[in-house]
């Protein structure tokens, strides 16, 4: 790390503490050449990999537009768009891996979405699932209809008063 007032190659770091619920550690360097201190914020870089081969760092900020697009016109706030985006970061930086497919980068926001809002997830579904008819449509409805309803034989109805 060189020092952004000397330029001296090295530094010494005087204190270290988590930041942003543990994604990034804050520390505080020294100089030992001109004794200046200075703070320096580390992440863990991640790396989406796109259909195209081009690799690029992941952004929430980039899933929040995408989610915000699906979202428009729908009974959704901010905070909620916010908790997806961060949602879907935390399960990509779960996978322990440096390079993510966007494939799964899409997968990651399905879900929370499904939970906050069926229309919104089908509009992100039809593009990011690329429907090219009303088949798709209707595939995906028919799929969301079926995971609504409740699994396996409803118990029969008894009588309070018990058996004759």
């Amino acid at each position: 790390m060189h020092c952004p007032f000397c330029r001296h190659t090295d530094s010494r770091v005087v204190d270290s503490r988590a930041t942003d619920d543990g994604a990034s550690i804050r520390r505080r360097r020294q100089c030992p050449d001109c004794g200046r201190r200075f703070t320096t914020v580390e992440t863990a870089s991640l790396s989406v990999v796109k259909r195209s081969g081009v690799t690029e760092p992941f952004s929430r900020a980039k899933v929040l537009s995408g989610v915000r697009k699906a979202c428009q016109g729908r009974p959704v706030g901010e905070d909620d768009l916010a908790l997806i985006a961060q949602r879907v970061e935390e399960s990509v930086r779960a996978t322990g891996c440096a390079e993510i497919e966007a494939h799964e980068v899409g997968l990651a926001i399905l879900g929370p979405l499904r939970e906050l809002d069926e229309v919104a997830y089908l509009r992100f579904a039809s593009v990011y699932q690329a429907f090219e008819s009303l088949e798709d449509f209707e595939a995906a409805i028919t799929l969301l209809r079926a995971e609504r309803e409740p699994t396996g034989v409803e118990p029969a109805a008894h009588d309070a008063g018990g058996a004759p």
